[in-house]
């Protein structure tokens, strides 16, 4: 059930009698004091409103929440500032929904705004202004915005006349009316850092964790150095200022001087006695604080939670502590800060930057592992003369150094003297044992390290001089790392921030270097992830992957003969899951590396080599895969032989290459040779006897004998499920491919229901990006339009085309592939313009990669020629049927399905331009074999039946037509398919 959003149906002694109950409350993050402010008094007056901050829960989906709330809502309670309406917010989409939905939106104005710095569409609506008024006038207009102004029935003031307000109410707990106040008088907090962005989760988390109790509230935001967090506490302080009394910074590195920090601001309050010392005095604020309301105490750099618990006050304000040591348990709530995500990161680069594209700012952020403090150390060097290249070299090279330079305002020291002040505090407190775990860490990869590779590889770490036998180890050694920012704790994993670890690699000596890199070695040996192709072990797998392919791992482990087995496998994996960009710069790493080492034709060069080729060929380089993919099957035969497994597998590679490269009888003679050779080697039920066989059949779909492809691929799917399991990635590539050949014998639904099952179960194994999810979600799509469902097609390849732009780019095969099914929806849609330019320009895409006479080219010609048909340009249509046909008798041979639809199609043509006699020539024999291939039933004969009927019809033959015409089509109008 949806959650019912607050409040009541009455206030004191007055009852909303406006239609509109529900009210949702549409604000940009940096207004989240208007936003109580707001809430507050429309529930007081009897609204039901919604707030994300109140009514949403941490973990709730966002976009899923929001949409819920605009559907419910009777209307959307717009805040209007520059921040509403700032590019990239979510508040564009709210205004919109509402602007949609009948106009139900109403504008509050909380800072003054100019037309031009409104949207147009909003420009023409009344506004109500609320800034610049105390809170009663503040009230009165929100609540005249809502259900309109009440005219006065009294006698109306003279203008000139004053009247003394009336007693406000008590507002010593809820949000107070954000422009009232301002900056409070008691008040230390430095100036605001105007380059702050980003945050906008955490500030809000934030605020209502503060807000969560009236008795003392105490916040702690622990993590590592240069994450941010005094940058938080400032902009609260900031942000929030309106909302306390008294807000008072205090740097709270050095417990014992918290006494002092006290004495200054009770000085301040005027409640210190000069004669009395400082901890009398403190004691003496802290007695004060316990009745006061409104107050916000900041402890920045708290670093000893037990000498700082007796200095805590209570009472009804705030402490918000900020802090390495993540260990608060019973003294403050926590709150875990990590580094920026991805788009805030982005966002503070472009808005820092001036003219960085958003391609570089995402290297950079990548480069910089979102760690705010190195983001504003490169903004501050890119700003003083050094280009983004250079500086990405240096930061790869000299690390330490680079990060040295720094001239950021806002923090006080730069990265690398962050970095060096904490790791002297570790060993100067006695951590030897923790620094050395730290030092192994920096070698390891950035990703979260798990413990339990340290404790299986225990025996073999020289580099760790603690008792082998402690059983607390390495949870003794990993606590300090957490205590002083120096690493990430986590359930079961640590982890070291990528520059943390490269600050650390260049301070460390070359034989020390050596030794650690043996230990790296010895715990990644020590790994069993499992089944590379087993969706159950890939967890396992992405943690290990994630470190091994990282560059100074790889490094360090690629001359280790025991792992090389491993590396092979991790690279298997990143193929499997789609992972193939990692897959191509980590194999292509791991060839050059043995091809020096071992030579071109050891085994292990030859299947880094053989899964470069599949790499190559999944990123859309289809002729460079082939060039690799062969070199590899000449190299294998002669070194292993025509029969050794590793061969054939080198066979079967190479024919899948030549068939992606539309050489379909090719490949099915090299399928039909490996077949027989893995069936006589290997056995019938051995997966790769079982790989050979689907491949096989998927050459026979695309010599277009659908019938004997079917019966192949339900017998290779029967011995994959009993082998493998329905789950498995394989077999549901055969399910897959089976429901292809059931659309193309025209058995649509049968094809739909396998097909949803398929794309189901991928995108809970594989997820909504993997190129096989994606090319389930197609082959759908497909389906759904020949069973007339155009809408929900046009919808699912939409979704994949995008999704296909963003992963491969615009020119990749599977993109084009995407591009060209939808524009063959907007035709049937009879959206010409849009169907014409877009499969225009994925024809100028294809010739160049693909070459004029690939099937997916000719494909594509054929269904400009149909758009152009549609357009009634038969001239030219026909000239373009005419080419295509001859191409695919040349190349597919003449009576393939897609030659025979590409003859009905000219038909077609010829028969809008009259020339009758040739329709007929051309229909006949196309009858006839799609009689004999496809069966008399099937959508594509009973469409030639029927041009041929209309067409005899047109020449005075009604008889022969009649016969013709009563095996009724699917399809209402005379026309052609494409696929």
């Amino acid at each position: 059930m949806a959650q019912e959003p607050r409040g009541s149906t009455k206030n004191s002694g007055a009852t909303v009698t406006d239609i509109r109950q529900r009210l949702f409350i549409s604000y940009a993050g940096p207004d989240r004091t208007w936003a109580e402010w707001v809430d507050q008094q429309l529930m007081q007056a009897g609204y039901q409103t919604e707030l994300d901050k109140w009514d949403w829960r941490t973990g709730d989906d966002f976009v899923q929440k929001m949409n819920q709330a605009l559907g419910q809502a009777d209307a959307v309670v717009a805040l209007f500032s520059k921040n509403y309406f700032a590019a990239d917010r979510w508040t564009r989409v709210e205004w919109a929904a509402a602007v949609a939905g009948k106009g139900q939106l109403i504008p509050l104005e909380i800072e003054p705004l100019t037309d031009q710095e409104i949207p147009t569409i909003l420009s023409g609506k009344l506004r109500k202004e609320l800034h610049g008024l105390d809170k009663s006038a503040a009230t009165t207009a929100l609540l005249e915005a809502i259900h309109g102004a009440v005219r006065p029935t009294g006698q109306a003031p003279f203008p000139g006349d004053t009247e003394a307000p009336s007693d406000a109410e008590p507002d010593d707990y809820g949000p107070r009316l954000p422009s009232s106040v301002g900056i409070p008088e008691v008040w230390n907090v430095r100036r605001r850092n105007l380059d702050f962005s980003g945050r906008e989760a955490e500030l809000g988390q934030l605020r209502a964790r503060l807000l969560s109790g009236r008795q003392a509230v105490v916040q702690a935001l622990h993590g590592m150095g240069g994450i941010g967090k005094t940058q938080i506490a400032l902009e609260y302080a900031h942000r929030f200022a309106s909302q306390y009394d008294l807000v008072w910074w205090i740097d709270a590195e050095q417990a014992n001087q918290l006494p002092v920090h006290y004495t200054e601001l009770a000085k301040r309050l005027g409640i210190a006695k000069p004669e009395a010392g400082s901890e009398p005095n403190a004691r003496a604020l802290l007695q004060h604080l316990r009745t006061q309301h409104r107050w916000l105490l900041v402890l920045d750099n708290a670093e000893h939670p037990d000498q700082l618990e007796p200095w805590l006050p209570e009472g009804p304000g705030h402490i918000l502590i900020t802090s390495r040591n993540p260990d608060w348990r019973g003294i403050a709530h926590t709150a875990d800060l990590d580094v920026f995500n991805r788009t805030d990161s982005l966002e503070y680069l472009k808005n820092s930057v001036p003219g960085i594209t958003t391609e570089h700012a995402g290297l950079l952020a990548q480069d910089l592992g979102d760690l705010p403090l190195a983001l504003a150390q490169v903004v501050g060097i890119l700003r003083s003369g050094m280009t983004i290249d250079r500086y990405r070299q240096l930061l790869a090279t000299s690390t330490a150094r680079l990060l040295e330079e720094s001239d950021v305002r806002d923090y006080p020291a730069s990265l690398a003297a962050t970095v060096d002040i904490a790791v002297n505090r570790l060993r100067d407190d006695g951590h030897l044992d923790a620094a050395a775990l730290l030092s192994l860490g920096a070698f390891l990869g950035p990703e979260p390290i798990p413990i339990t590779w340290l404790e299986t590889a225990r025996a073999e770490l020289v580099t760790i001089t603690t008792d082998p036998d402690d059983l607390m180890w390495p949870r003794s050694a990993l606590q300090p790392l957490s205590r002083y920012g120096l690493a990430r704790i986590d359930l079961e994993t640590f982890q070291i921030h990528r520059l943390t670890q490269g600050i650390l690699r260049t301070q460390i000596g070359s034989d020390q270097v050596a030794a650690i890199r043996r230990d790296v070695a010895a715990a990644l040996a020590a790994v069993t992830p499992g089944d590379a192709e087993s969706p159950s072990d890939w967890p396992t797998w992405s943690s290990f992957a994630a470190h091994v392919t990282t560059p100074h791992v790889l490094a360090a482990i690629n001359d280790r003969a025991e792992l090389r087995p491993t590396l092979l496998d991790a690279t298997l994996f990143l193929l499997r899951t789609g992972q193939a960009r990692g897959a191509y710069d980590f194999v292509t790493a791991l060839q050059q590396a043995w091809s020096a080492e071992l030579g071109p034709d050891h085994p292990d060069t030859l299947t880094s080599a053989q899964y470069l080729g599949h790499a190559t060929a999944e990123l859309g380089d289809l002729n460079g895969a082939r060039v690799i993919i062969e070199d590899a099957l000449a190299r294998r035969r002669r070194v292993l032989g025509d029969d050794h497994p590793d061969t054939l597998q080198s066979g079967n590679d190479t024919s899948a290459i030549l068939f992606r490269l539309g050489r379909y009888v090719e490949s099915h003679r090299m399928d039909v040779d490996v077949l027989a050779r893995r069936r006589r080697v290997l056995g019938e039920n051995h997966p790769d006897t079982l790989q050979s066989s689907n491949s096989l059949a998927v050459s026979e779909h695309e010599l277009g004998f659908y019938a004997e492809a079917r019966r192949m691929k339900e017998d290779v799917l029967a011995r994959r499920r009993h082998i493998l399991g329905d789950g498995h990635p394989d077999t549901l590539a055969s399910a897959n491919s089976l429901a292809s050949s059931e659309h193309a014998l025209g058995f649509y639904t049968r094809a739909r229901r396998i097909k949803e099952d398929v794309l189901a179960r991928r995108r809970q194994i594989l997820g909504d990006d993997h190129p096989d999810t994606l090319s389930t979600a197609i082959g759908l799509a497909a389906t759904l339009r020949a069973l007339n469902e155009h809408g929900e097609s046009r919808s699912m390849v939409e979704d994949v085309l995008a999704r296909r732009r963003r992963i491969l780019g615009e020119d990749h095969p599977d993109t084009l592939e995407a591009a060209h099914s939808l524009a063959i929806i907007l035709d049937d849609l009879t959206e010409y313009g849009g169907s014409r330019s877009m499969v225009e320009d994925v024809l100028v895409r294809r010739r160049r990669i693909l070459g004029d006479d690939h099937p997916d080219t000719l494909e594509t010609t054929h269904s400009l020629a149909a758009i152009l048909h549609d357009l009634k340009e038969y001239a030219e249509a026909r000239r373009m049927k005419e080419d295509v046909l001859a191409r695919r008798r040349h190349i597919l041979g003449v009576n393939h399905p897609n030659t025979l639809e590409s003859a009905n199609s000219l038909a077609v043509t010829l028969h809008e331009m009259r020339h009758h006699t040739l329709a007929i020539e051309l229909l006949r024999p196309v009858l006839t074999q799609r009689r004999q291939i496809l069966g008399e039933k099937h959508p594509d004969t009973l469409r030639t039946a029927r041009n041929l009927a209309a067409t005899l019809t047109a020449v005075g033959r009604v008889y022969e037509a009649q016969q013709l015409a009563s095996q009724k089509p699917r399809k209402r109008r005379f026309g052609r398919k494409r696929r």
